[in-house]
């Protein structure tokens, strides 16, 4: 795990956790969230705190001693929580629960202006928040796959040192109609939306890619990380 040494203030950052039907160590079902995702943050100086989903929560109570929110990966969205009756035969996981706490959470961090970064789902669900779509199945799956992404604009916005990041793919969805102050600032070379930044009175972005899988050898990765801890020192 990584060790490295921050004399300053670790903002707590909460990522809201992911439901499991099965892990071997509990024996039943549980809440998770990837240890790569969490170190990523602990190395980035940030302190990661696991959030149980819950639906109507008061979100204002519970992220009070919080300064900042990481959306993590995970399952699928209900096609119904951006206005689509079919749901494509390839979506999976889809929750309720994790639906509504994850719609929640992030409708009230942008408009809290809380620091916010939107890995892969949590990229679908900021943009489903703000009246976005999404495409159901990708025609070419973006699993297993690294690629090079190329920002158009706003890079430094993601703590990056330059326009053209190498990017690790889980995804089978992908942004389709931008939500509103959705601005895609990058795309992959097949089109697919890679970044995008929110307008809000905080700091919010999203990736599609999983920064935290190259995050402790890739510094460009790693960047992400450290920007959103920046941020939530700012915040703080």
């Amino acid at each position: 795990m990584p060790t490295a040494a921050h004399s300053e203030f670790r903002p707590r950052i909460a990522v809201i956790g992911r439901f499991a039907e099965q892990t071997s160590a509990l024996r039943y079902r549980a809440l998770v969230n990837a240890r790569a995702l969490l170190e990523a943050v602990w190395a980035a100086g940030g302190d990661p705190v696991t959030l149980l989903p819950v639906a109507g929560a008061d979100w204002a109570a519970r992220l009070e001693g919080f300064d900042g929110v990481l959306m993590p990966g995970g399952g699928d969205i209900d096609p119904a929580r951006f206005g689509l009756r079919e749901r494509a035969e390839n979506v999976y996981d889809v929750d309720e629960l994790q639906d509504a706490a994850d719609f929640e959470c992030a409708e009230f961090a942008l408009a809290a202006g809380i620091p916010l970064l939107a890995v892969c789902r949590g990229l679908h669900v900021v943009n489903a928040v703000l009246g976005g779509t999404l495409v159901q199945d990708l025609a070419v799956h973006h699993r297993h796959l690294t690629h090079d992404v190329v920002f158009d604009a706003r890079h430094e916005l993601f703590g990056l040192a330059g326009p053209a990041v190498s990017a690790s793919c889980y995804h089978h969805q992908a942004i389709d109609l931008a939500g509103r102050g959705v601005d895609i600032v990058a795309r992959a070379a097949d089109g697919v939306p890679e970044a995008a930044v929110f307008d809000g009175p905080g700091w919010a972005v999203g990736v599609q890619w999983h920064p935290e899988d190259t995050a402790a050898t890739d510094p460009a990765q790693a960047a992400l990380f450290e920007e959103l801890v920046r941020q939530a020192r700012l915040g703080s």
